[in-house]
């Protein structure tokens, strides 16, 4: 099983082929106990709800991967920025949007990436950070990114940015003096205590950082 997934992920139609499994994927989902994975689809619902909440034009995403999400949402946001670390992955996703002039693919660790990216908005964005993406392909990665990238995104209490991380139960990184934590809830907790300007909900293994009305 293992070497057809390696097989079929070398095909240039396998974003296609993980894409039908969408709908069956949320409907098997919905009709058990919830897992705690989330399908596709209720990503995509999570970031469209809080786009249109906070009236976010522009998406960022970490972890292009196959280009599932910016396939799905590139006509529901004027900008789409994705950040791939794996070379090929990155420089297949530039093939494949390249004829979409709203989408941007960058290759590189997001943790360097993002800041760049922070300096060319012009308005508050929606940013999509993909926790498991680091761990995905067996690399050595930096664990403390997400914590470079959150530090950088909500540094301006004022920014008006929207940050949603994905794989909840996953994240084991450090923030502020807080140490590592153990669970979601010490996860929430911390998080709010670096980010007091932020609520901080965790819902459908989906970190929701917002603004504080």
């Amino acid at each position: 099983m293992k070497s057809f997934r390696k097989f079929m992920r070398r095909m240039p139609f396998y974003s296609a082929y993980k894409s039908l499994f969408h709908y069956p994927d949320y409907w098997y989902w919905r009709l058990r106990p919830h897992p705690k994975r989330s399908p596709h689809l209720v990503k995509q619902r999570a970031l469209l709800e809080y786009a249109e909440r906070y009236g976010l034009r522009t998406l960022v995403e970490t972890g292009t991967y196959y280009g599932e999400m910016v396939a799905a949402l590139r006509n529901k946001f004027d900008r789409v920025d994705s950040v791939e670390s794996v070379p090929d992955l990155a420089r297949a996703a530039t093939r494949k949007f390249e004829p979409y002039a709203n989408v941007r693919i960058f290759e590189g660790e997001s943790q360097n990436v993002i800041p760049e990216i922070l300096q060319s908005l012009i308005a508050p964005a929606l940013f999509w950070l993909d926790a498991g993406y680091y761990t995905w392909d067996g690399l050595d990665r930096n664990k403390q990114r997400l914590a470079m990238e959150l530090e950088a995104i909500l540094s301006q209490s004022a920014s008006g940015h929207v940050v949603l991380i994905d794989d909840a139960g996953t994240l084991k990184f450090r923030i502020g003096e807080n140490p590592e934590p153990s669970n979601v809830g010490e996860l929430q907790k911390n998080l709010s205590t670096a980010f007091p300007a932020r609520h901080v909900e965790i819902r459908n293994d989906i970190v929701r950082i917002t603004p504080k009305s």
